[in-house]
């Protein structure tokens, strides 16, 4: 019981992030799991323990039964040795001759009988062999269901299981995740083990929502990544792979709606699953590449600007420094703005039209730069309404950049 509590609290390390009601509804769940996981154990150790009584009970039994076979059988050989004997009486009255015939008719018909029970035995032993092999696989899913808390073991053949696994997801505090609908996910895991041993060889995952081949390819040289850790025992790559699928559920999930919520703003989303990248598509052609920290929503993680780029002819034009400047900036802003997607989403757009106006404040100051910026800036349409001083219209083309 004790290492079933550690591995439910290693499981979900952020527990500290949920609230006074979501623990509580957090706390009962687990307190369901675990009862439902002590009910089947119980029931899969009483079944174990009447198999192994059976398979005492006739176990014994077959070893008496060939043990009286044993001894019938050497009886006649005996009685054979004795007729075979060269100097055996062959002057035996009439009398002896027919209690002879008599014996031996009583030993066939003792033969038939003794056939009848090897066959008899035959067929015991062949049921205590169906029993020894359930009993396996009993004891195979009772390590299993022991092993990985919280799940249901649905399907076991061969070298292949069927888990259900129902995945928990907590709220996060603030606006994030304040209208979302789904306490838990449901998935079914088909794993494919090593003969023999409980090593995963491959993983399929349904619905296929969630990325998992990165964790499916470390659970495959679990093995070679722990083997000179020193410590009394070392948890199996299937008990590891899906305490990690778990967690990538949690977040994809939280993800996912964190995109979906905040693309009901003037901005649009796309999460990128694989590359845990966001891409914000701002105004006027420009999109920002955002790389989603480890554990973002779920932990003080912050998000980090990867570039700043133009997705069509209007916004190619603008200079490389101003972009490359816009990233660094963003990336030193304060971590509270870059916790939240749409705030920091807001705070590059705010970066972007402030390096925009600087740069044309400069090209003002310069002479004969609006001959210039007339001739490089025609035709271009603009993004933004900005006016600075008595010259809005060469500031709306820069703008356009």
């Amino acid at each position: 019981m004790q290492s079933k509590v550690k591995q439910i609290i290693e499981e979900y390390s952020d527990v500290g992030f949920l609230g006074i009601e979501d623990l509580d509804k957090y706390l009962a769940y687990l307190k369901e799991e675990l009862n439902q996981v002590e009910a089947e154990s119980a029931k899969i150790s009483n079944e174990i323990e009447d198999l192994s009584r059976n398979h005492i009970e006739e176990s014994n039994m077959l070893e008496d039964n060939l043990e009286g076979l044993e001894c019938a059988l050497d009886s006649i050989a005996s009685q054979e040795r004795e007729e075979e004997d060269p100097c055996f009486d062959s002057s035996m009255n009439g009398e002896n001759q027919l209690n002879l015939l008599d014996a031996n008719e009583g030993q066939k018909f003792e033969i038939l009988e003794l056939e009848s029970q090897i066959e008899k035995n035959n067929l015991i032993l062949k049921s205590l062999q169906d029993l020894d092999s359930t009993f396996k696989r009993l004891d195979a899913l009772e390590q299993i269901e022991d092993a990985l808390t919280g799940l249901k073991v649905i399907g076991f053949d061969g070298n292949c299981i069927r888990l259900s696994l129902q995945t928990y997801i907590p709220k996060v505090e603030g606006v994030l995740c304040q209208n979302m609908s789904e306490d838990e996910m449901n998935h079914e895991l088909l794993v494919e083990i090593v003969d023999g041993i409980m090593e995963v060889k491959n993983v399929e995952i349904f619905p296929n929502d969630v990325y998992i081949g990165d964790i499916v390819d470390a659970a495959k040289s679990f093995r070679q990544l722990f083997s000179n850790l020193v410590a009394p025992e070392i948890r199996s790559s299937l008990e590891w792979l899906v305490g990690k699928v778990q967690d990538r559920i949690i977040l994809s999930t939280l993800r996912r709606f964190a995109v979906k919520s905040t693309n009901k703003s003037r901005h649009c989303f796309e999460y990128l699953e694989r590359d845990e990248t966001i891409i914000a598509h701002l105004a006027g052609g420009i999109d920002a590449f955002i790389k989603v920290s480890q554990g973002w929503p779920l932990s003080k993680s912050p998000l980090k600007l990867l570039s700043v780029k133009g997705s069509d002819h209007h916004s190619r034009g603008i200079s490389l420094s101003l972009l490359c400047k816009v990233e660094e900036m963003a990336n030193s802003l304060d971590m509270n703005i870059r916790l939240n997607l749409s705030t920091f989403v807001d705070a590059v757009e705010k970066l972007l039209l402030e390096q925009m106006r600087l740069e044309l404040r400069f090209a003002n100051s310069i002479p004969n730069s609006q001959e210039i910026f007339s001739q490089d800036l025609a035709g271009i349409k603009p993004l933004y309404d900005i006016q600075i001083g008595n010259n809005p219209g060469k500031l709306a083309c820069y703008c356009s950049l």
